[in-house]
């Protein structure tokens, strides 16, 4: 091995190691300062939903933020990727040749959007053109739990259904799908864009349609492509914290009901009472931004050994 490849491979050996490193950093940071409000509250702080961690033992926990982090992220990976995937097929598999450079340019541009403008257009115009739909689906579709509103009638005109269906966990959910959706796509589109040819090509020879050639070649070589985007998005989803803090109602319960007004996260949490926390608070906080935190570790850790034992990437056998 020459000295270029040792300086290479040296390079390479000190980028990874600093990347372990400042997740480290990040983590005892974290801890350090979570520890006196997770000495305090206990497991309590767990399956406690209030938050005013001034009063006392007991007081404060993350019951309610933790679910609805969780049911944030999972309505926008629920939207975001059959979208991103179709939108990636698309632009390898059917996108005309001269449209297809523009197509990925927009969905890149997408991605490079700052979040306050998906946060605004959600806030101004998205929760009040969603406020009907809402009304829709909890009248046809309240018989399912988690799109039912208790205590509200939808054929009742004067219930203010506006007010009740807006600032809600779908309407949370939506503008952070639309956040993580090119990310995901641009993952995604990358992977398939690198599916053997010589199979495609063999599909063809074997009597396979377009479609035929997509889910027996491109999808299988791809789904490492498809899992890895999905969970960026996903680790994306979690953290979000402006889309989130400036769409929804905040409340301190858990709120199951994503079309009703009112849910909270863990970011928007942190962003909610950083400026008026005291020491202690402060703390509660750092303990709240710690659980986020190995949230998102297992997740990318999961989703690393998923891939690890997919397919994607590897060599043709043609």
């Amino acid at each position: 091995m020459g000295p270029a490849d040792l300086l290479f491979r040296g390079y390479l050996r000190g980028g990874g190691g600093a990347v372990l490193v400042v997740m480290t950093l990040v983590g005892v940071f974290l801890a350090y300062q979570g520890y006196e409000a997770l000495r305090v509250g206990g497991w309590e702080f767990f399956t406690t939903e209030e938050w005013n961690p001034d009063s006392g033992r007991g007081a404060f926990g993350i019951a309610a933020v933790l679910v609805g982090t969780v049911i944030i992220a999972l309505i926008a990976l629920v939207i975001s990727v059959p979208l991103a995937l179709g939108t990636a097929l698309y632009i390898c598999e059917y996108a005309p040749a001269r449209s297809k450079p523009t197509l990925i340019a927009v969905i890149d541009l997408m991605a490079a959007v700052p979040s306050i403008v998906y946060a605004l257009w959600g806030f101004y115009f998205l929760q009040w053109g969603l406020a009907g739909v809402a009304r829709w689906m909890h009248t046809y579709l309240g018989w399912i739990p988690f799109l039912d509103v208790p205590g509200v009638d939808p054929a009742n005109p004067l219930a203010g259904w506006e007010s009740t269906y807006t600032s809600s966990s779908l309407v949370a959910g939506i503008v952070v799908a639309l956040m993580v959706t090119p990310i995901a796509c641009s993952v995604m589109r990358e992977v398939f864009d690198q599916a053997p040819q010589g199979e495609r090509e063999g599909a063809y020879a074997l009597g396979a349609t377009k479609w035929g050639m997509i889910r027996s070649v491109v999808l299988p070589f791809g789904a490492g492509g498809i899992i890895g985007g999905s969970m960026l998005g996903l680790g994306r989803a979690l953290g979000e914290t402006i889309g989130v803090y400036l769409v929804i109602s905040t409340v301190f319960q858990i709120q199951p009901h994503i079309l009703m007004n009112g849910g909270s996260s863990i970011p928007s949490l942190i962003a909610l009472r950083y400026n008026e926390a005291t020491p202690f608070g402060m703390s509660a906080l750092m303990a709240a931004g710690l659980v986020l935190f190995l949230m998102t570790l297992v997740v990318n850790f999961a989703a690393s050994s998923i891939i690890a034992r997919s397919r994607s990437g590897a060599a043709s056998e043609a």
